[in-house]
């Protein structure tokens, strides 16, 4: 029903170009002596003399755009100053507003829909700089935001992201393989302000990537679920169909906080950092990590309920959830548990930092380890300007009962401008996976492998909000001298055309 109403919504109005309502734009820079403040309309000519004029500016933001107000916006006149491109209401927005001090849409011309007076007006919250990434998983709002297709209906503001990223990757060693596929993500977004100090907003994630094989694609050194029942080993599953069907509730309390609920059939549980298809310094990288399953496995959880309390530079949140991973039947919604828990805390310095402490105890969350419970650490860092977005991250599975299994990694985007990107990652694991076969001697020994990749995107603008990125990786692995004859020299080569619906990050 609520997918219904979102495909619905968004057939019957056009849709311009417009920011995502859960990642907001980053905050004009401290140069400008005018940001942060609402101003009037201007004139239609505007003075020589005010370097200003034509500018319309909205507070500076720490959060996610939700509860759009649309309102037509002037023709703005021309201006050399480089502030010119700022897009902001006409009128300031009320002082009991939930959206005052949350994130301007600086740089893209949404027509007539007026972004400045969606800001969350009672929560002056302008020393914060984080924005959503995946469910309420925070990311640096100097990084860039999230852009799609936008449309309004019935005082509800609804928004379109995704993409379709065709891949051709080649991977050598006996364990190597080739393959050609397509991974790819859908999501809608339905946001309604329910009185001044309340905000609701409706999500839904889709993959089609439920028509490659259920072994997924090729991915040296990766593990994780499970294909015709054999445990997948050098493979990255494909995603289910159902990715987040979740709701988040936000009330101001006072100016400086506000009470974060959120849940749903399918979501992602306050544990980790954000997704890495959700992070800006992974926009590119065309495999899966293989530490995807120690930081963000838990990001497709079906039965999930997250409780949290947000201020100006602190996010603490606790979440139950279902502690299995998905099955491998992708097509269907599994049966919520909610018999595991965590922890969160996030802290927000400032608009170019987000660091991040979690905790949880999962209940089974691996079905080729039956009887097994898990406690999961993890710590990571994000940081960002408009330009590069960097992150690094630490876990630690401790098996109940089993072994300690940590993992480490470093990723990072550089948009050089003009539509250059380049990008790496790093990533080492201790792994006991590797070798699932019960007769082979190996099966269940730990091994701490490696895998370093680096890749240049050359990425295009289209008609508006359509984007084509093209570009390829290298890699290489590093594994012990016990199973070098397994893995060989361990070299792997991607190439890619990404087409996306919106954005995420600097263009």
């Amino acid at each position: 029903m609520f997918t219904s109403l979102l495909l619905a919504a968004v057939a019957a109005g056009p849709a311009p170009f417009a920011q995502h309502a859960a990642h907001p734009a980053p905050t004009p820079p401290p140069a400008d002596p005018h940001a942060g403040h609402a101003m009037p309309p201007a004139p239609a000519q505007a003075t020589p003399t005010d370097p200003h004029a034509g500018h319309r500016s909205t507070p500076p933001a720490t959060g996610p755009h939700i509860g759009h107000r649309m309102a037509p916006v002037a023709t703005q006149p021309a201006d050399p100053d480089p502030h010119a491109a700022h897009r902001s209401s006409g009128s300031p927005a009320p002082a009991t507003d939930l959206h005052a001090g949350h994130a301007t849409q600086a740089t893209v011309d949404h027509g007539a829909m007026d972004h400045g007076a969606m800001g969350h007006g009672g929560m002056r919250m302008s020393d914060a700089g984080a924005a959503y990434g995946s469910g309420t998983a925070l990311l640096p709002l100097a990084g860039g935001t999230m852009t799609g297709a936008h449309a309004a209906t019935g005082g509800w503001s609804l928004m379109a992201h995704g993409y379709a990223w065709v891949v051709t990757t080649e991977q050598s060693g006996p364990r190597g393989d080739d393959m050609s596929f397509v991974q790819s993500m859908g999501m809608l977004m339905a946001d309604h302000d329910l009185s001044d100090t309340t905000h609701l907003q409706l999500r839904a994630m889709m993959s089609l990537e439920p028509l490659m094989s259920r072994r997924g694609y090729p991915n040296l050194l990766a593990t994780g679920e499970t294909a015709f029942g054999v445990p997948l080993v050098d493979r990255q599953h494909p995603h289910d169909l159902f990715m987040e069907l979740a709701a988040r509730l936000e009330v101001a309390i006072g100016d400086n906080s506000r009470l974060i609920l959120y849940g749903g059939p399918v979501g992602e549980p306050a544990l980790g950092p954000a997704a890495f298809m959700h992070r800006v310094s992974a926009r590119y990288l065309p495999l899966a990590p293989i530490t995807h399953h120690w930081f963000d496995s838990t990001h497709i959880t079906y039965g999930v309920a997250t409780a949290g309390w947000r201020t100006r530079t602190w996010q603490i949140e606790g979440s139950v959830f279902t502690g299995r991973e998905p099955d491998e039947e992708r097509w269907n919604l599994d049966t919520p548990r909610f018999d595991s828990w965590s922890v969160r805390a996030s802290w927000t310095p400032s608009p170019n930092l987000v660091a991040q402490f979690s905790h949880a105890r999962l209940k089974e969350p691996e079905a080729q380890h039956p009887g097994e419970d898990e406690r999961r650490t993890t710590a990571s860092v994000h940081y960002a300007t408009p330009r590069i977005s960097a992150t690094v991250a630490w876990s630690l599975k401790d098996r109940v009962p089993g072994e300690q299994l940590p993992a480490w990694l470093v990723e990072a985007n550089w948009s050089a401008g003009g539509g250059h990107n380049l990008f790496a990652r790093g990533e080492r694991v201790s792994n006991d996976e590797l070798f699932p076969d019960h007769d082979d001697p190996l099966h269940d020994r730990t091994f701490r492998v490696a895998r370093g990749e680096l890749g240049y995107a050359y990425r295009l603008s289209l008609a508006e909000p359509l984007n084509l990125a093209l570009g390829g990786s290298a890699f290489a692995t590093a594994v012990p001298r016990a199973i070098e004859r397994t893995y060989g020299d361990g070299l792997g080569w991607s190439l890619f055309a990404k087409l996306t619906l919106g954005d995420i990050g600097a263009r």
